[in-house]
């Protein structure tokens, strides 16, 4: 058997030499090409693209070049077909691929894996360096963000006077919640001077609070459109603003540094303006919900106050049946009538100003006298929360004035004009001698205190002799 040419020992005088190890041409080209790809991985190449080919089977086959070196290059077809840019020769481009050797040629090459425009890649690689920067020194960091008001007094918002996005924005405003004021901060959303305005209306903004929520919105566009809203200045700007911050920039689909740092982002500046309101036919909801509960809830204190007045009404009956406490009674009663009738006018003139109300914002533009009749319902729901404290208040005051004259009249008066309740050991009140025997402890109840006496004798009435009558009551 002929020795194999790869590994070879050979004599020479008796001597053994080392053995040689000699590598075909396509294993050292395999093993070229499995150093490369190791050595390397995934890079990022930015050039100009030449020689581009693209052949029956589907892949491209072009070379990327600078102003010193060139590098040959393929995309298959599974992967070009998602690109989404016009590729020539001439164009500049930013390609993500890995290094390589194809190995039947011995060629060095790139196999790209996506392609991209080079000036949007430039921006989109700052983009990815600043995030990872800004996320590291916890900029991004959810417990930073402040809390929206529910209802803020006054809307800020910092956008183009000329946008697209600032009429949107005020039409959100006027159709979800109108009576909110609405307070501009003018700057310029594209170019140069951008971010330095951006910055400057947010410190602005943050110096006079005259707002309690801001908006930083623009309309969709580009990468280098949106390129203000990805400036380091502006993101320290939006995270350092003592007020919270909304950000409505571009499409639901774009995202730039602003959105990672803002308190809130909204997909788009209409989205925006919903976010910082509320919507008024909820608010609308809201009290008219509340006004019911609070008729619900006079109605049944009114029917408790009812119940513990007729209550009390038995009880002074039943203990003294003077005509004073009748007169009381009878006054308590026409004061409750009183009461239940001064709020049910109360309901009855609320309810006919809210049907005004309505059947006017029927008749009239809402944008136009929404405010005002909000403003009516609002002194109207007041009144007639006053109007039922007061009420209930002069109800309470009667209702202790009675029980005063309860305890006045009651049988604690009766024990400090000198007489004793006895009971015995079990608490039941002792009327008859006869209920006792010598030597039970008794308990005897004075106006002020009370004794531990101890029977010694009984004397019982005589069996014939009448019973006292006992007055009513």
């Amino acid at each position: 058997m002929m020795p194999s040419m790869s590994s070879m020992t050979v004599e020479t005088g008796g001597k053994l030499l080392p053995e040689r190890d000699i590598f075909t041409v396509s294993r050292l080209n395999r093993e070229a090409r499995s150093l490369l790809e190791r050595s390397f991985g995934s890079l990022w190449l930015e050039g100009e693209v030449s020689n581009l080919s693209r052949p029956a089977s589907g892949h491209w086959y072009f070379s990327l070049k600078d102003d010193a070196a060139q590098v040959r290059c393929c995309m298959f077809r599974n992967r070009n077909q998602l690109v989404r840019l016009p590729v020539q020769d001439g164009a500049k481009v930013v390609a993500r691929g890995r290094v390589s050797l194809y190995e039947a040629r011995g060629e060095f090459q790139v196999v790209v894996e996506h392609l991209e425009e080079a000036g949007e890649g430039l921006l989109r690689r700052r983009f990815e360096e600043l995030k990872r920067r800004l996320a590291a020194e916890g900029l991004f960091d959810p417990a930073h963000r402040k809390q929206l008001p529910a209802l803020p007094r006054r809307v800020g918002v910092i956008t183009s006077p000329t946008g697209a996005a600032i009429r949107d924005i005020l039409h959100v405003l006027r159709r979800r919640f109108p009576p909110v004021p609405v307070l501009v901060y003018p700057v310029a959303v594209q170019g140069m001077f951008a971010a330095g305005e951006i910055v400057d209306a947010l410190r602005l903004a943050g110096r006079r609070a005259d707002c309690d929520v801001l908006i930083l919105a623009r309309g969709g566009g580009s990468l280098e459109d949106l390129q203000s809203f990805n400036e380091e200045t502006v993101a320290r700007a939006v995270h350092a603003c003592p007020i919270p911050v909304v950000s409505g920039i571009g499409h639901e689909t774009d995202f730039t540094i602003v959105d990672f740092v803002a308190d809130e982002r909204a997909p788009t500046p209409s989205g925006a303006a919903e976010r910082v309101v509320p919507d008024r036919a909820e608010w609308l909801r809201s009290f008219s919900a509340v006004e019911r509960r609070s008729t619900y809830a006079v109605r049944r204190r009114l029917q408790e106050l009812d119940t513990l007045l007729r209550f009390r009404a038995r009880s002074l009956a039943r203990t003294h049946p003077g005509a004073r406490l009748r007169q009381h009674a009878q006054r308590l009663d026409e004061l409750d009538m009183r009461l239940v009738r001064a709020v049910r006018a109360t309901l009855a003139r609320t309810t006919t100003r809210v049907s005004q109300a309505s059947a006017l914002l029927q008749r009239s533009s809402p944008a136009l006298r929404l405010r005002a009749l909000r403003v009516r319902l609002a002194v109207a729901q007041r009144a007639l929360a006053a109007a039922g404290r007061r009420n209930l208040i002069a109800a309470r005051a009667r209702l202790e004035s009675a029980m005063r004259t309860l305890n006045a009249t009651g049988p604690r008066a009766t024990l400090e004009r000198g007489y004793a309740i006895v009971m015995t050991g079990t608490g039941r009140v002792l009327r008859d001698a006869a209920e006792t025997v010598p030597g039970a402890t008794l308990d005897v109840r004075l106006w002020r205190g009370s004794l531990a006496a101890t029977v010694t004798s009984t004397t019982p009435e005589a069996p014939d002799r009448p019973q006292p009558r006992r007055k009513p009551g």
